[in-house]
């Protein structure tokens, strides 16, 4: 098995348990062989670019999101490299897509000075896309948290685990947290939320008491 092959077998598999979907009925969905993608996840197979676009489709995600290792899933904008596009009377800045259908949670969140939140893994899948407001901040992968000052985006995997770190003085940040859909008769991630496993609204109901 390559490296290569070990990631896009990684992905597949991953993305289609979350779904809930049987190796026949994502080979029917894609209009592949079965085999196709058993050894497609195996990491023994040679796909083909069609091959991967089909099956990308047919799980409903960029065909990039099959070749991405784990650590690729982790992008930053800086606010002073972010790219504004002018119009007459306003101005718009991209910060991220998110594809595919499930649950999206909004939250603006209030940290202290000197607080540490470690969340545990969300279900599989999850992504956190967050824009600092106000105050510097550590947020992101446990092992490898990233340093955000107002103005900065954010976007890393929220099936690991991950953290938020104030550093010296309070923070304030708008946090999108996007859950892959659900499908019918599957336990699949959209069907819960994530805010039993992180409690942010726990934290900021907290602070305005």
């Amino acid at each position: 098995m390559t490296p290569a092959n070990d990631i896009v077998a990684r992905n597949v598999q991953l993305l289609r348990e979350q779904r809930g979907l049987s190796l026949a009925e994502l080979a029917r969905r894609a209009g592949v062989a079965k085999q196709t993608v058993s050894k497609l996840e195996l990491g023994t197979g040679n796909p083909t670019v069609d091959t991967l676009h089909a099956l990308s489709q047919a799980l409903e995600v960029p065909l990039t999101r099959l070749l991405a290792a784990p650590a690729q899933l982790v992008m930053v904008q800086r606010d002073g490299e972010a790219h504004w596009n002018r119009d007459e009377g306003h101005s718009s800045r991209e910060l991220d897509h998110i594809y595919g259908s499930g649950m999206i949670e909004n939250y603006l969140l209030r940290v202290e000075t000197g607080q540490e939140i470690i969340i545990e893994p969300h279900p599989p899948g999850t992504l956190e896309h967050l824009y600092v407001i106000e105050g510097p901040v550590q947020v992101g992968p446990a092992d490898e948290p990233i340093d955000l000052a107002p103005g900065d985006f954010a976007r890393y995997p929220g099936d690991r685990t991950h953290v938020f770190r104030t550093l010296g003085q309070p923070c304030v940040m708008h946090l999108v947290v996007s859950v892959p859909r659900s499908h019918p008769g599957s336990a699949t991630p959209a069907s819960r939320s994530t805010r039993g496993s992180h409690r942010l609204a726990d934290h900021v109901q907290g602070e305005e008491h």
